[in-house]
């Protein structure tokens, strides 16, 4: 099939890819719109691998408030440059992860944030539950580390699954960000205040 300068475009716009790469994609896979969108998905998968290792010190504060004022949060969501910033598809992307905070109530931005300490004490919770059901230690020792597992992907916002699509994590929305985006994209910190709370 000849590639059109409309199948381009269309793909260009349900990719947000640059022309001569949606060009090439659709060349590629003989102007199968689905394949192209799947090979440009993959690319830009594979290049914000290499961007997130890239500096990342401007960006935007999000504030987001939840329930009629009744819950609110303060994510900090850094970029390259204060012109991505200013985009359309980078305030989104800052809004879903403010929408996020405010939906689960994390407690960590990512898994390293958990101290060894905190992280010994959730295991020895767990398999002190375990053993006073009559297991015995080391089986023990192996359920509650998969208790530990699932725990961490409820208080690690990186590891939860997004709220508008359970399909993905917020791990993996980000990197869809730097994909789509084309920087490196840093979830700095956040805070959630909840009326009558801690």
């Amino acid at each position: 099939m000849a590639v059109t300068s409309e199948m381009v475009k269309t793909l260009r716009e349900m990719t947000g890819a640059g022309m001569l790469d949606c060009k090439k994609a659709l060349d590629l896979h003989a102007g199968d719109m689905d394949k192209a969108v799947e090979f440009l998905k993959e690319k830009g998968l594979a290049a914000a691998v290499k961007k997130a290792s890239r500096e990342a010190n401007e960006g935007k504060i999000e504030i987001y408030a939840h329930q009629g004022g009744r819950m609110a949060v303060i994510v900090e969501v850094n970029c390259e440059t204060d012109f991505v910033a200013r985009t359309p598809e980078f305030k989104e992307l800052a809004h879903d992860i403010a929408i996020q905070i405010a939906s689960t109530g994390p407690t960590y931005v990512r898994r390293e944030d958990i101290s060894a300490e905190t992280l010994a004490e959730q295991t020895a919770r767990f398999a002190k539950e375990y053993i006073e059901q009559g297991k015995k230690p080391e089986i023990a020792a192996r359920a509650a580390q998969g208790k530990v597992d699932a725990w961490i992907k409820e208080v690690v916002l990186m590891e939860q699954a997004f709220v508008k699509d359970d399909a993905m994590t917020i791990s993996e929305l980000v990197k869809n960000g730097i994909a789509k985006i084309g920087e490196n994209v840093v979830i700095r910190r956040f805070t959630r205040y909840q009326l009558g709370g801690e």
